[in-house]
């Protein structure tokens, strides 16, 4: 294999194992599948110590990315490197996929209809109406 870098012996951890690392004397993260000890950095980081104690025992990759660090941010980050998640071991988040498409559009459809049938049904009405007195007059 060889030379990986990026700091670390790249030990690999399983999600209940991070999950251990959840105070403020031992607080591990989990970031684009690397593992992180972020306890020498909790009074250091700009966001408060709170919100890194909140993203332990699970995947903080959204997180991190919501907040949108700087590039300076993600440089420090290789110093807390420990090691690699062992990804089988996080939930999929795909779990609950909202469902797809054209089960909206069919619901769409069918509003479609109702508009339709409300602007034509009085419509029609008013022709019947108009074309009864137009022929009863005729007669």
């Amino acid at each position: 294999m060889g030379g990986g870098g990026g700091g670390g012996d790249g030990k690999l951890f399983t999600l209940a194992q991070v999950s251990e690392h959840n105070s403020p004397k031992n607080c591990w993260l989990i970031i684009d599948g690397k593992v992180y000890d972020v306890t020498k950095f909790l009074e250091d980081h700009p966001g408060g110590d709170e919100v890194l104690l909140s993203a332990t025992g699970k995947d903080a990759t959204d997180d991190f990315e919501d907040v949108g660090h700087s590039d300076s941010a993600r440089d420090m980050m290789k110093e807390y490197y420990v090691g690699e998640i062992d990804t089988s071991t996080i939930p999929k988040k795909t779990a609950y996929t909202p469902p797809k498409q054209p089960h909206y559009n069919q619901d769409k459809t069918s509003e479609f209809i109702i508009k339709l049938l409300q602007f034509l049904v009085p419509l029609a009405i008013l022709g019947l109406a108009v074309g009864i007195r137009f022929y009863t007059k005729a007669a």
